[in-house]
């Protein structure tokens, strides 16, 4: 069976697939890829299933050696892939031979990028998902982030790389100031006129503070509220609500201090008060977003987020296409 050895594990690289359903009211989160779009593309492109197992990478990219000859595939962040030390392409299929090793330049543009390697990385289904929930060290490779050391084994390929590279259209694009939509809910009453106002035409910078369980996001303002009662067990703080559920998404503001915009990863639910949740299909770029970048948070209705959901789903499925 092949193998791949971790020479240099990165920051932040962990196994994932698209993520673990069904259990959030018991406190797990849907983990999986952040970036799904490039997730999925990343297992297209090698021939896997779009489900496979990969290597999702935050920021910084490891070093990996393979056993045996084999494909993989980079895709999501902008870097430069070295297959012993000579460059390539991301976003196609490439050969390592055996015996050979993967490297990569630093993310450039973005915050992750995703590792396919064709017949998946092979690590125990928990819980009907591949993907690492560190916070309960269940899942992925021994339930943490890689190390240096670590050998992983890679499933028995089930499909044929694909000939074409990705096509241009579906490569990450960042703007210099991104745009984030949201629907309000469930406690934006809470918040003066003043603070929803500025919530939707201030620009907002994604702080250090942001992982895989949620994104910080600063502008110098605190959240001000309506002299409204508290209700029994939420304590005197307005930014506090009785214990709640916790929508992937969700934004909180614990205290009034810079929102958070929770992540996969993120607890299923507690005592802050949720101003708007983000919209699913807007996931994907928040999850690459690397700090400093610079965020407006736009308001829509249901009906708008559906239609954004379905063309969301509509380019998944051309993507695919594309590469058969």
């Amino acid at each position: 069976m092949n193998s791949f050895k971790v020479i240099k594990p990165g920051i932040a690289t962990y196994v994932e697939d698209l993520g673990r359903y069904g259990y959030y009211h018991l406190g797990i989160p849907p983990g999986g890829a952040l970036d799904q779009a490039s997730f999925i593309a990343a297992n297209v492109l090698v021939g896997n299933e779009q489900n496979a197992a990969a290597l999702e990478v935050a920021l910084m990219a490891p070093e990996l050696e393979f056993e045996a000859e084999t494909y993989v595939a980079v895709t999501g962040a902008h870097t430069t892939p070295l297959i012993n030390n000579q460059e390539m392409p991301s976003n196609t299929a490439l050969k390592v031979p055996a015996g050979g090793k993967l490297g990569f330049s630093y993310l450039k543009k973005g915050a992750r990028a995703y590792i396919a390697i064709a017949g998946g990385v092979d690590v125990p289904v928990v819980m009907g998902s591949r993907s690492t929930y560190p916070l309960g060290g269940i899942g992925g490779f021994k339930g943490r982030k890689l190390e240096e050391g670590d050998v992983l084994q890679i499933g028995k390929p089930t499909g044929k790389p694909s000939s074409k590279p990705l096509a241009e259209e579906f490569h990450l694009k960042l703007e210099e100031v991104e745009s984030l939509r949201v629907i309000l809910g469930l406690q934006d009453y809470k918040l003066t006129e003043q603070s929803l106002h500025n919530l939707f035409h201030d620009v907002y910078v994604v702080s250090t503070q942001a992982d895989r369980l949620g994104y910080r996001f600063k502008n110098g303002q605190k959240f001000t509220y309506k002299d409204l009662p508290q209700p029994f067990g939420a304590g005197s703080n307005p930014s506090n609500i009785a214990d709640a559920c916790y929508p992937v998404g969700s934004m909180q503001a614990p205290g009034g201090n810079e929102p958070i915009v929770l992540q996969r990863d993120a607890p299923s639910g507690g005592g802050f008060a949720m101003y708007c949740t983000l919209i699913s299909c807007d996931l994907d770029r928040l999850g690459q977003f690397a700090p400093n970048q610079k965020v407006r948070f736009k308001k829509v209705e249901m009906e708008e987020a559906l239609q954004a959901r379905k063309a969301y789903q509509d380019k998944i499925k051309k993507m695919i296409a594309s590469l058969s």
